[in-house]
């Protein structure tokens, strides 16, 4: 009896690994990405409050390039690097790439004061309007959703929400952003 029982268990447990691996065959066949935090998967979705209070949603900005930045008013190297960002968004917010129109940044803050943060952000000249944070500093949700060791740190998204690239700083966001632009005739 426990032997036609175990065979049956077994039977069952093939069938399912079968199908199982069916259906994710047939997603790749269509080409659908799986959410995750590698190039090439879809990036999670984020959804929190701007300063002033109303909540932004990643998945809003689909159809542009978009750079979702962490970073914190209270850090150094974010700070440094925000020169940069602000270059890059200048030159293509405008611009048409193979897989969205415009480029925009998504500003996750790592702070726990709201003053502190709005105050950066406009010494910084962070000029884009997309500017999020649960004011938890580390213990921030997207921080932990997408697993973010240190700051500064970003996942460039394409128009589908793919992740096309991570960790861009310097004149690296400026020469992807450059490679990913839709060809002129």
């Amino acid at each position: 009896m426990k032997i036609k029982l175990l065979a049956v268990v077994a039977l069952v447990a093939i069938l399912a690994t079968g199908f199982i691996s069916f259906n994710r065959n047939e997603e790749a066949q269509k080409g659908e990405a799986k959410v995750g935090l590698n190039i090439g998967d879809i990036a999670p979705e984020l959804a929190y409050p701007s300063p002033d209070g109303k909540v932004i949603k990643l998945s809003d900005l689909r159809g542009k390039m978009v750079l979702i930045d962490f970073w914190a008013s209270w850090c150094g190297p974010c700070r440094r690097e925000n020169p940069n960002v602000v270059k890059a968004y200048n030159e293509y917010k405008k611009m048409k790439f193979k897989n969205g129109k415009g480029f925009t940044v998504y500003s996750v803050s790592l702070d726990g004061s709201k003053d502190r943060w709005v105050q950066a952000i406009k010494k910084d000249n962070l000029t884009w309007k997309y500017h999020v944070s649960d004011l938890k500093k580390w213990n921030s949700a997207a921080a932990y959703t997408y697993r973010v060791p240190s700051i500064p740190s970003n996942y460039l998204i394409d128009g589908d929400g793919v992740i096309v690239a991570k960790n861009l700083r310097g004149q690296r966001l400026a020469v992807t952003l450059e490679s990913l632009l839709a060809k002129r005739r």
